[in-house]
């Protein structure tokens, strides 16, 4: 856990084996603490991913979730293959709402 859970919780200390450190300093975290931006409700979310698995069934001509398991073939690409793949050398002026900018260079 992140220096914070393990200060504030004497299981998380547990948890990593570190429950005999009292000294925050000699703790050793293995996560942080951060916020993500609130993406809408559950609902909207359900409903965007379950239109991505249409499509994907769509793309592969399954009829079904087993038929997919048979036809889907997952391929690793490399981190310059994720960042072509995604939206490029155009200013993305509106966002669709299932469309994070993944793959983005970074501004700045």
């Amino acid at each position: 856990g992140s220096i914070g859970a393990m200060n504030a919780r004497s299981y998380s200390k547990d948890r990593y084996f570190q429950e005999g450190i009292g000294n925050i300093q000699k703790l050793v975290p293995e996560g942080v603490e951060g916020r993500v931006p609130y993406k809408g409700t559950l609902a909207s979310l359900v409903y965007q991913l379950s239109g991505g698995l249409r499509s994907a069934m769509g793309y592969v001509g399954a009829p079904d979730i087993p038929a997919l398991k048979e036809c889907a073939q997952l391929i690793q690409i490399t981190v310059a293959g994720l960042r072509e793949s995604h939206a490029h050398d155009v200013v993305i002026t509106k966002e669709a709402p299932n469309y994070d900018g993944v793959g983005r260079r970074q501004q700045g």
